[in-house]
């Protein structure tokens, strides 16, 4: 089903941009986990639209509304229905395109999927559905967090600036202290201040959000079809905006000879396999290998840009799109807790399969 994500763990999203509400539906959460809502809230908080300048200015509280599935502060592995309510909704901005196709949008792709689409803000192609991914995600974080896993977004890229600087090597939870969600705070003034231009001039850029998950031990993931890079890949493309996915040395490695790629193992002082490089991103055979797994986003510039462009109406004529409404002149800033909620669904659905494996 296209709206339902996961094997085990199991998340179904409903809900459009300018409907009454947004939510999700989680079924295969283990009982027992503490349902930190300021932990889940605090996830929506860093998603939500109009935290500055350079976001959207549509204003949502995105606070959250536990339908089912808790009691007493604790899961009680029955379905857990959580319910975000839309509360600034302008669909008036979007009549002028009712019968026009928004270039590298998804209006003439669902109207020929469908033969009607929801107009307004993108019905459910907008990226407003991901608030409900990431009250999931941050559940699914609760949950690897009893196991040791943390997960750690950030943007390392904004158009042709990019932060070079190993992740090893720079101090993460810098991100949360700036608008751009970068964990260099000399770039991230530069990335602002490049995002805040291309915003002025109407237009919009692209980015890129880099992901590292700790704490994952080996063993996690399936071989052949459902190796655990291919599941995270298809999570992350799955995403609004997003364009691709490398995993490790991703690319670049092809440049390596065999000899300069392959990490070698050794075993610590604590009796642990370990490898001294890590150029296959945690993972190997489709499999974690107990280091740390490491990935890229790329995310296109977003489609709606406050230009006139040419496009067709739906009988096919010629139409000139004028941009309207309220749009993010970059999504990455925004798209760091999506990434990791995604990330999170993945890892916490292989940890159940490894137990289920096991029982």
């Amino acid at each position: 089903m296209s709206s339902t994500y996961g094997t085990l763990f199991k998340i179904s999203t409903f809900g459009e941009s300018h409907g009454k509400a947004i939510g999700v539906v989680i079924d295969g959460c283990p009982a027992g986990i503490t349902f930190d809502e300021a932990f889940i809230q605090q996830d929506l908080d860093r998603r939500k639209p109009g935290q500055s300048r350079i976001t959207t200015q549509r204003k949502e509280s995105d606070t959250f509304q536990v339908l089912s599935g808790v009691f007493q502060g604790k899961t009680t592995g029955t379905p857990i229905g959580l319910m975000i309510p839309n509360e600034d909704q302008r669909s008036k901005d979007y009549s002028h395109i009712s019968e026009q196709f928004r270039p590298s949008h998804a209006d003439y792709t669902y109207t020929a999927k469908y033969g009607v689409r929801d107009y307004r803000g993108g019905g459910r192609s907008s990226a407003r559905e991901t608030a409900a991914r990431v009250a999931a995600g941050a559940l699914a974080k609760l949950v690897l967090q009893q196991l040791g896993v943390s997960i750690q977004a950030y943007v390392s890229q904004v158009g042709k600036l990019k932060m070079e600087t190993p992740y090893q090597q720079l101090n993460l939870a810098l991100a949360e202290e700036n608008a751009v969600r970068c964990p260099d705070p000399e770039v991230a003034e530069q990335m602002f201040a490049y995002i805040d231009e291309t915003r002025k001039k109407g237009d919009s850029i692209g980015g890129v959000v880099s992901c590292v998950c700790t704490g994952v031990p080996a063993g996690w993931g399936e071989p052949v079809f459902d190796k655990l890079h291919a599941e995270l890949g298809k999570a992350m493309l799955s995403i609004n905006a997003v364009k691709g996915f490398e995993y490790g040395s991703g690319f670049a490695g092809v440049e390596q000879y065999g000899s300069e790629h392959n990490d070698e193992y050794y075993t610590d002082e604590m009796g642990k396999v370990r490898t001294r490089t890590n150029l296959s991103g945690g993972i190997q055979g489709g499999i974690s290998n107990g280091e740390d797994i490491y990935f890229r986003v790329a995310f296109k510039p977003v489609a709606t840009i406050m230009q006139d462009q040419e496009s067709v109406d739906v009988h096919g004529n010629p139409a000139v799109v004028s941009g309207k409404g309220r749009h993010d002149p970059c999504v990455v800033p925004r798209a760091v807790p999506i990434v990791e909620a995604m990330a999170a669904l993945v890892l916490v659905d292989f940890y159940l399969l490894n137990q289920a494996r096991k029982a």
